[in-house]
């Protein structure tokens, strides 16, 4: 049997695939990007994952025995539908049922942010930073606020397949309602789009975050201040409830705000105030592989 691995990250305007030499040895053996075209519909898509896993196939000489797929939202374990997908086209269908039929290949799928973590996990900055790390929490923010969990080199799926999805625990009234029906969600928060809104909120101007940041080292703008140091308190609260909780060897931050300095040196320190613990030894750390993660955790959902 070939050891390839082989993955698709499926993207609402872009759709990667790529076929890596094996576990031991992930080499990129053939990597293509095409366009989602998701205006088309949901048979539409499906078609053009088909027609990417095609190329791959004609691009290596073979097809593969099975695929590892990330994707936006997650399968529902007991009904088989995708849910929780800002890709609507796909929301509420039975997507991996459905594209199985189509490809005549089985699939294993992951949410984007599970992608994420396992290949941090397996090939990305953990080995670097903790080689015997076991436990792994990846974190996703930007536009919203997601997470996954890899144990021993599985992702942990769960039950409702919800797994590491901290981004929908409540953290702080003052968030307000949220998408999902609840309120006070750490996304209404600590997200790039939480914190856009909170600044519009106490200025009544809109600026992007990477504005509101530099204005508030600077210290020439007293609101772009406390927006910072809204993100720095409430992002120590809400990684202190995934360290009491899972208490795992590293954490990973992904996402536009995850590139912000001070969440690796104040941030950090806010962790350590509300971990139940005298102090704090999670490696809090920058990913490695970039917008290349999804879809390389993809190809390791197969291992």
């Amino acid at each position: 049997m070939s050891e390839k691995l082989w993955g698709i990250d499926l993207g609402g305007t872009k759709i990667e695939g790529i076929v890596l030499k094996s576990k031991d040895e992930p080499e990129v053996l053939v990597r293509h990007r095409i366009d989602t075209e998701s205006d088309g519909g949901y048979e539409h898509v499906l078609d053009r994952i088909r027609i990417l896993i095609d190329h791959l196939a004609d691009e290596v000489g073979e097809r593969p025995s099975i695929i590892g797929m990330g994707t936006p939202g997650a399968i529902d374990p007991p009904t088989g539908l995708l849910k929780n997908s800002n890709s609507q086209s796909i929301n509420k269908k039975p997507f991996k049922r459905d594209l199985e039929a189509l490809i005549g290949i089985p699939t294993v799928m992951a949410n984007d942010a599970n992608c994420f973590v396992l290949a941090e996990a397996q090939m990305g900055i953990v080995p670097e930073v903790d080689p015997d790390a076991s436990v792994v929490f990846g974190v996703i923010m930007g536009t919203g606020c997601g997470g996954g969990v890899v144990v021993n080199g599985q992702v942990i799926n769960g039950k409702h397949g919800i797994g590491g999805e901290w981004g929908h625990n409540f953290l702080d009234a003052s968030g307000g309602d949220c998408y999902c029906g609840k309120s006070g969600c750490t996304e209404k928060i600590i997200s790039g789009t939480g914190l856009e809104n909170y600044y519009e909120e106490i200025t009544g101007t809109r600026k992007r975050l990477k504005e509101i940041i530099p204005a508030a080292r600077s210290g020439e703008d007293p609101n772009a201040v406390k927006t910072l140091d809204r993100l720095i308190h409430f992002f120590g609260l809400g990684i202190s409830t995934i360290i009491n909780t899972l208490d795992p060897d590293v954490i990973v931050l992904g996402g536009g705000v995850g590139n912000i300095e001070e969440l690796y040196t104040r941030g950090v320190q806010e962790a350590e105030r509300h971990v139940f613990n005298p102090r704090l030894e999670t490696k809090i750390v920058r990913p490695k592989l970039g917008d290349s993660a999804g879809v390389f955790g993809a190809a390791f959902l197969t291992v």
